[in-house]
């Protein structure tokens, strides 16, 4: 009997000890969904290599691009749910309709104001990462893209009158904002899955697409983008993610070397994007898309119209108080 529990127990300390190292005894899986070799894929791997090496090789991430683990909207899904450990992404509304207020149409003017903003620690990223945390997803970086454009394969009609049609279709995420913001500056808005946007492009389901800028049009519709339209629709940020649970059974000395290398992560990044944003509106006409210019007063006109029209609806849509608070947090 004393030899049958004996063994019992040893098999339950091995269980237990092997539960204890399964965070750093497999490696995590790190989703994006740009293809291999842009920008956003060539930074998680440096990002892996960093956080490879300051935990001593116990903490190794493999990066799959391109949505291999699946559209956006799931992976965020999946990382709350501990079946994807972490993602660099575009922020999915689907879950929490709150999360509507990063992408708010004209909600930042320039860079230096975005980036008082959406730091890490801000008063308004604050807000945010309590929202994901709401869905057992630890924010450990902001990723700053670019302010977005609009990419089309038909020219448009008065570019630059917001109350003008243009006559086109435009594919836009599956999320209020970017649906209101199309039809209100003269476009015909249209859901299509990020994953499923490009052969909708190609095939003439629309005539072109909001929700990115020129670095992910440059990156993913190149060869279906004839025209391009700088008019900064909205401020795009993209959050490295990962399962709270996983970070919580790190041990202290991982999570804070792993909290190190994502804020190196993040401030990189900050000094590189606003050029990297130049970068690709070069490379986009080069490529053989024409820049259609778009003057300061007509996107003044944009952004009023976008503010008196489309926040109103959006903040009734996600708690006309909770969003007033927020927006009234934004530093100028």
């Amino acid at each position: 009997m004393k030899k049958s529990l004996f063994s019992i127990a040893l098999a339950i300390m091995a269980v237990v000890m092997l539960s204890a190292g399964s965070v750093e005894a497999r490696t995590w899986k790190i989703s994006h969904i740009r293809p291999q070799g842009t920008t956003i894929d060539n930074d998680l791997h440096r990002y892996a290599d960093a956080v490879k090496e300051a935990t001593d090789g116990k903490i190794k991430i493999k990066v799959y691009a391109a949505s291999a683990l699946g559209d956006y909207t799931i992976v965020q899904e999946r990382v709350g749910l501990g079946a994807v450990d972490m993602a660099c992404q575009p922020v999915s509304t689907g879950v929490d309709k709150r999360l509507q207020i990063i992408s708010f149409p004209y909600l930042m003017k320039d860079w230096k104001q975005a980036e008082k903003n959406f730091v890490t620690g801000s008063p308004f990223q604050k807000t945010i990462s309590d929202l994901f945390s709401q869905q057992d997803i630890r924010v450990m970086a902001v990723y700053p893209v670019y302010f977005g454009g609009v990419a089309l394969k038909k020219k448009p009609k008065n570019p630059e009158d917001p109350n003008s049609s243009k006559g086109l279709k435009l594919r836009v995420p599956p999320a209020k904002t970017f649906q209101m913001l199309a039809d209100n500056i003269g476009f015909i808005g249209t859901p299509v899955p990020f994953s499923e946007a490009f052969t909708a492009m190609q095939t003439g389901v629309v005539d072109g697409v909001i929700g990115s800028g020129a670095e992910g049009y440059y990156a993913s519709f190149r060869d279906v983008t004839k025209y391009y339209m700088p008019v900064n629709t909205h401020f795009e940020v993209w959050y490295l993610i990962m399962n709270q649970e996983l970070f919580t059974d790190l041990s202290s000395e991982q999570q804070q070397q792993l909290e190190k290398v994502s804020f190196e992560f993040e401030q990189r990044r900050w000094k590189n994007a606003q050029n990297d944003q130049m970068e690709n509106e070069k490379k986009l006409a080069e490529y053989g898309a024409e820049i259609i210019p778009v003057s300061d007063q007509a996107l003044s006109a944009m952004a009023a119209k976008i503010r008196n029209v489309v926040w109103p609806e959006i903040q009734d849509d996600i708690g006309a108080e909770w969003s007033q608070k927020v927006l009234d947090s934004l530093i100028q």
